[in-house]
């Protein structure tokens, strides 16, 4: 047992004034998010977490736009967020669910010791009655970076990834979920 131990992100993963783009600017491959796509049968209509150079819908919010601050209303979301701040990210995409078609999250899986981790997928991820579930992905996923140069073991992160999929519910299931769960928007 570790007494006293709190766990962090990197300091690389934050900047003294937040997210660092040569950190954070990570897009997925197009392949990728496409085959989520026909795998759902309906393609993401808001990516709310882009570069207008990885964005991955026609609808996208940049930086400035600042994703947790729009409405995901009715759409069908695609998020891969800046890892410096998921915790955020994670308590965004609870308040948004209940009004989206769903969501799929792109995650580090190899932070699930963190308190964002703890609070917002542990407790719910994978139960017969929760919408949250987790799909830790095999290896590790190539991300397109701006002007990376690519060594010779490619530009693979090192850690694996998740994926967080809230699925899209009706009213009366979304009302008992978050009833029992004591949830409040």
């Amino acid at each position: 047992m570790l007494v006293g131990f709190k766990a962090e992100n990197h300091p690389q993963q934050t900047g003294a004034r937040g997210a660092l783009d040569e950190v954070d600017d990570r897009g997925t491959e197009p392949e990728f998010v496409r085959s989520l796509e026909e795998r759902f049968g309906e393609p993401f209509t808001l990516d709310v977490a882009a570069a207008p150079h990885n964005a991955k819908c026609d609808r996208f919010y940049t930086r400035a736009d600042d994703g947790l601050k729009q409405s995901w209303s009715g759409e069908r979301i695609w998020c891969n967020p800046p890892y410096s701040n998921l915790g955020d990210w994670l308590a965004k995409a609870w308040q948004e669910w209940p009004t989206t078609r769903g969501i799929v999250m792109l995650l580090p899986a190899n932070r699930v010791e963190q308190k964002w981790w703890q609070e917002y997928v542990e407790p719910f991820r994978d139960r017969p009655e929760s919408p949250l579930r987790v799909e830790f992905l095999p290896g590790r996923m190539r991300f397109i970076r701006p002007s990376a140069v690519i060594g010779p073991k490619g530009d693979r992160p090192p850690f694996g990834c998740c994926l967080l999929i809230w699925d899209a519910w009706g009213a009366n299931a979304i009302a008992r979920f978050m009833a029992a769960e004591g949830i409040t928007t």
